[in-house]
């Protein structure tokens, strides 16, 4: 138990540690606090200069509400809970899989760190934007997961800060998710996640963002706002019910699988899901949804 207690003391320093390193810049180039603000700033003068939804206000519905998400979901929400639970539950598998004589390794087909470097960040994006793709549609499929990722779809005018609006619950989701794939890859240098995520951020901010945009026939590779916007239309076919365009960074999952999805330029769509008049407006009730839902 002592163990378990240390880990959770170490996580809350470290991180904090971490944080304030970030805010004083003494990190090297890997520092998502000022590049989550620095590509922020970028999309948001894309969306400025080249705005699709003309009409739509500079500062949209829920702008402030957005931008407090982006950043408490990218930093504070792994300071109060997601990195001490991060570290507990993997602390506990492998206590679990050493009373049965295994181990993290056992699981590990290759060792992604021994490919040379365009193949590891290659491997590790592709697998890795997979199973968040899979993740996504369960979080479609599922009543219980639907409820939080309803904070998501509670958008009602699309901007970049949209992409960062999410229930605390959803980070969990996906990283239970990606554990057992990163272990079986094995291990990954930190500038390896940072590059990859850097993209992913910079793809789905502009997936949300108000821009006009599908990158030509990439849009068969990646995701993009003319086709994301879907994603978030309230109103589908019954067969469609389920959801569509799950992409995250990639939208050749979709085409794959066969839920791709853009019947018609969806500049204009109503956006959100049926019943969202009754849904909660406020950060706090959102993140408790679905306690007390009525």
């Amino acid at each position: 138990m002592d163990t378990y207690i240390d880990i959770i003391k170490n996580s809350y320093t470290g991180y904090w540690n971490y944080i304030k390193q970030s805010v004083l810049m003494e990190l090297n180039w890997e520092n998502y606090f000022y590049g989550l603000i620095l590509i922020s700033l970028v999309v948001w003068g894309l969306e400025i200069i080249f705005p699709w939804r003309k009409n739509q206000p500079l500062f949209r519905k829920d702008f402030w509400l957005d931008t407090f998400y982006m950043f408490f979901n990218f930093f504070l929400l792994n300071l109060i809970v997601l990195i001490a639970l991060s570290n507990t539950a993997e602390q506990l598998f492998n206590d679990l899989l050493g009373l049965v004589g295994l181990s993290v390794a056992s699981f590990q087909l290759f060792d992604i760190n021994t490919f040379p470097y365009w193949a590891r960040i290659t491997v590790f994006f592709i697998i890795i934007d997979f199973v968040q793709w899979f993740t996504h549609t369960l979080l479609h499929r599922y009543e219980f997961l639907w409820n939080f990722h309803k904070v998501h779809h509670s958008v009602k005018q699309m901007g970049f800060a949209a992409h960062l609006r999410y229930h605390w619950m959803e980070p969990v989701v996906y990283n239970s998710m990606k554990y057992i794939p990163l272990a079986i890859m094995g291990g990954f240098t930190a500038q390896d996640v940072a590059i990859v995520h850097f993209f992913n951020i910079t793809i789905g901010h502009l997936n949300h963002a108000n821009i006009n945009w599908d990158y030509g026939w990439l849009k068969y590779i990646l995701n993009n706002p003319r086709m994301h916007i879907w994603h978030h239309a309230k109103e589908l076919p019954s067969e469609r019910k389920m959801g569509v365009n799950f992409g995250i960074t990639l939208s050749i999952w979709d085409y794959i699988f066969k839920t791709n999805y853009i019947p018609y330029n969806g500049r204009d769509i109503e956006l959100g899901f049926e019943g969202d008049e009754k849904f909660p407006k406020d950060f706090i009730h959102q993140e408790l949804y679905p306690i007390g839902k009525k």
